[in-house]
């Protein structure tokens, strides 16, 4: 029973409208408490208001508790079991970085507080920015972007400003073909065009195809490093000599930074602009669609370019600068999503220079074990070794004898495992891409390892019983291109024409979803 743990066993759950019952309250509230009524006709225009009631569910405490108590229990998560995703690395969060950002000195701040009643947070702020760029080998940062990708963006406009300054307008934003989706997305909404280049035999960036297609429009050359091979671009030292060599800016993906955490520094490589995804490196919460933290760190040539305001030191206290006239701007709506940063900071402070450096260390060895003992019955991505913290295994073997990529992936939701990340990079055919991260115990690898030996030797004796994996999972498989195509997030209850058509306020239910 894999799925014990975690309470996946079972029906799926219905939702909190469809166990709906008239009449049904989860509380009571006081009558006023001696507060004056509230004259609502009064208050809100008549536009504003509804004239029917809300149409939300009727339940009872217990089964609101139980109901939302069970969907916990089914959200897969590094705190209940391995999560060898690859390429978002998906490691264990230490709780002392929850504590911290729990004290009441830091949970309770607002945002728009002067800055002489924060003294502490902006005081942590400095000193995460510092703590950034000793890794990075840069010399500043902003925490505003709140992911990744919106770090991406970011560093992008960063750059087409830098550009703009120099009276250098540049149009295009070299890639390689084995980069993170959200490279090429982010190259497009900041303006720029996408030019690909090729990997080599190695998937390794090849040299002399991006000499051809640098010049003096590219703006920038985005990489990761180790690319999403779990690779070390040895000739990286000669990818920033060819990028300068044009003019442009050579852009980190700090996506695979937990690989080189204290042992390398991409400022030392050439890079100019990196971002950090927190979550990655710094084992804080995956956003999830939550608060998140990407922070971008630049050269010095960039640094007047960042979105202000930026923390700087005054006398013997720290204040928000504004007055930088060559910023990009704001990119939030704040200053980064705070909590997150916290914990990153205690991340850094609980393992200190040695410890970052063996999570590194760790990373690597954990995926070297792993290839290791994975490689007699899967074929590598690529002929190449050793790896890094990440490797993509080809399913090319199992798919000759009738299993995919997908149905391996599906396999392992059943032996109680999170699939890897599954078709990317694209260059790979049928690829596999697993990540173990630095957190996984021997015991633990060793269990991923047999089950994904399990699954190549039932695909090799017969693959049907793959194909309808997960059999254990309170859902079955999935259409999962027409899930994402036509996605419906929101629920709305069976429509009442009455109610709808006295209530201008309300919408009305959507199409219902034809799966």
């Amino acid at each position: 029973m894999p799925w014990a743990a975690g309470g996946l066993e079972g029906e799926a759950e219905r939702l909190v409208f469809e166990r709906s019952s008239p009449g049904r309250r989860a509380s009571s509230f006081p009558d006023g408490g001696g507060l004056p009524a509230l004259d609502l006709e009064a208050a809100l225009p008549a536009g504003f208001r509804r004239t029917g009631p809300v149409r939300l569910p009727e339940v009872s405490e217990r089964d609101l508790v139980r109901h939302y108590t069970r969907l916990a229990h089914r959200n897969y998560a590094v705190d209940l079991g391995f999560y060898p995703l690859g390429s978002c690395t998906m490691k264990y969060n230490p709780k002392v970085a929850e504590s911290a950002a729990a004290l009441p000195g830091f949970a309770r701040l607002h945002p728009a507080q002067p800055a002489e009643q924060v003294q502490g947070a902006l005081e942590l702020l400095a000193r995460l920015e510092h703590a950034l760029c000793e890794l990075t080998g840069l010399a500043a940062a902003t925490f505003q972007p709140a992911a990744g990708a919106h770090g991406e963006l970011t560093g992008l406009l960063i750059i087409r400003a830098h550009h703009e300054a120099r009276n250098d307008p540049r149009r295009r934003v070299v890639i390689p073909d084995a980069a993170h989706g959200t490279n090429p997305a982010s190259v497009r909404l900041a303006g720029f065009e996408t030019t690909t280049v090729a990997s080599s035999s190695e998937g390794l960036v090849d040299l002399d195809a991006l000499e051809k297609v640098l010049d003096t429009d590219v703006a920038a050359f985005m990489i990761t490093n180790p690319n999403t091979l779990g690779l070390f671009e040895r000739n990286i030292a000669r990818v920033a000599e060819l990028v300068h060599g044009v003019g442009g800016q050579l852009y980190y993906d700090g996506a695979n930074f937990n690989a080189i955490l204290g042992k390398a520094r991409p400022g030392d490589m050439g890079f100019d602009v990196v971002h950090l995804n927190l979550h990655k490196t710094f084992a804080t919460p995956h956003g999830g669609g939550g608060p998140g933290a990407g922070p971008l760190v630049v050269a010095e040539h960039l640094a007047d370019f960042l979105p202000a305001p930026v923390v700087v030191r005054d006398g013997d206290g720290y204040r928000w600068d504004s007055d930088r006239p060559r910023s990009i701007g704001r990119v939030h709506g704040w200053n980064g999503n705070f909590g997150i940063l916290v914990r990153a900071f205690a991340y850094l402070l609980a393992n200190g220079g040695e410890g970052l450096r063996g999570v590194a260390e760790r990373a690597v060895l954990n995926a070297n074990y792993l290839l290791e003992r994975l490689s007699e019955a899967y074929q590598l991505g690529y002929p190449t070794r050793p790896v890094m913290h990440e490797f993509v295994l080809s399913a090319r073997r199992q798919k000759g004898q009738g299993a995919r990529g997908l149905d391996i992936a599906k396999g392992l939701i059943d032996r109680g495992f999170h699939p890897p990340t599954v078709y990317f990079p694209l260059i790979v055919e049928e690829a596999l891409m697993v990540e173990p991260t630095e957190t996984e115990s021997l015991e633990t690898l060793d269990s991923f390892a047999d089950a994904m030996l399990e699954i190549a030797a039932q695909a090799e004796r017969d693959p049907h019983p793959l194909h309808q994996a997960p059999v254990t999972a309170p859902v079955g498989r999935l259409d999962e291109a027409r899930a994402a195509r036509t996605l419906v997030a929101r629920w709305h209850p069976p429509s009442d024409p009455d109610q709808a058509a006295s209530d201008p306020a309300d919408e009305g239910p959507p199409e219902k979803p034809t799966s």
